[in-house]
């Protein structure tokens, strides 16, 4: 079977740097605030199937995409973002409550109120071929003479060699940050590389959700936590962002899940580790979050996943 029948593709991964750069040996794009996912468009056959990272079907959860495979003029694969736009700002929290919600009802409501669109950025495979050992630029091009833009279905622009102009541009708009590519680079499934790096205004993190406390004034604060290996560590709170009725639904423990817990949760309400959650905070050189506010729960991770040494 094809790449395009297996429809298990885990996409390549994009590294971290924290200072923007100018070189005409790269291309750069905007960082959408949304979610990475793989398309899978076929015009004879009338589908669209939509995956994210762990490979599980979003098109549920955004059913206005049903109908994007009339905007390709043949069988793909496109790499991208899906994201919802408020005030034509990316909104990752109303994405993320749309894919947390199982209800067919409100997932109508929702989309028709707030409606969901695929940004390709790239392309990895075009009829009967794959597409992934080519030059980005030229991977670019036939993006380009492949999709037919709609409302629903877009082409992620980028510019070349002025990477710290449109850093200032995208922090200026408070926009999530931008995303510097080699412009010969080849894609490369489930790896990372430093062919693909991020340089954002504000980093964020992905942490295992292990309980909330309850402080004065009904504030909340999420204890997070990341594995060592497959130790449960620690990894302090979050208050800022969070709200107390998101946390009331998730199923509790009787004891911490961790083996060291420090003093100061004695009253904590503790949970299964089963959720992953994003906090953005303010880099700085020891690594620690500084100022974070608690973005969005995610469902595109397995609490394993959130190392403390993660590349």
């Amino acid at each position: 079977m094809d790449l395009y029948g297996e429809k298990n593709i885990k996409p390549m991964l994009i590294s971290e740097m924290t200072e923007p750069f100018n070189d005409s040996d790269w291309i750069y794009e905007l960082k959408l605030d949304g979610i990475r996912c793989i398309a899978y468009l076929d015009n004879s056959d009338n589908e669209t199937e939509l995956r994210n990272k762990r490979n599980l079907r979003l098109l549920p959860k955004v059913p206005e995409l049903t109908h994007i495979y009339k905007n390709i003029k043949e069988r793909c694969i496109l790499d991208g973002e899906l994201v919802i736009l408020k005030n034509g700002v990316p909104d990752f929290f109303e994405l993320q409550k749309r894919a947390l919600t199982s209800n067919p009802f409100k997932i109508q409501i929702s989309s028709s109120k707030f409606p969901a669109s695929f940004v390709a950025y790239d392309i990895l495979y075009l009829k009967d071929k794959e597409l992934i050992d080519l030059p980005l630029l030229e991977r670019k091009a036939i993006l380009s003479d492949t999709v037919v833009e709609s409302p629903r279905l877009a082409i992620s622009r980028y510019i070349p060699e002025k990477g710290i102009e449109l850093f200032e541009v995208a922090k200026s708009q408070k926009l999530e940050g931008v995303i510097a590519k080699k412009k010969d680079s080849k894609y490369y499934f489930d790896k990372r590389t430093k062919d693909w790096i991020k340089f954002k205004f504000l980093a964020d993190k992905d942490f295992v959700v292990c309980g909330y406390i309850i402080k004065e004034k009904g504030i909340t604060s999420v204890i997070l936590g990341q594995y060592q290996g497959t130790e449960l560590i620690y990894q302090g709170h979050v208050t800022m962002g969070v709200r107390h009725k998101d946390l009331t639904k998730l199923e509790t423990l009787a004891e911490s899940p961790f083996a060291v817990t420090p003093p100061g949760n004695e009253n904590a309400i503790w949970l299964k580790p089963k959720l992953v959650c994003v906090v953005n905070y303010m880099p700085n050189e020891k690594g620690m979050l500084r100022q974070p506010v608690f973005k969005g729960f995610r469902d595109d991770k397995e609490p394993l996943d959130c190392q403390i040494h993660e590349f």
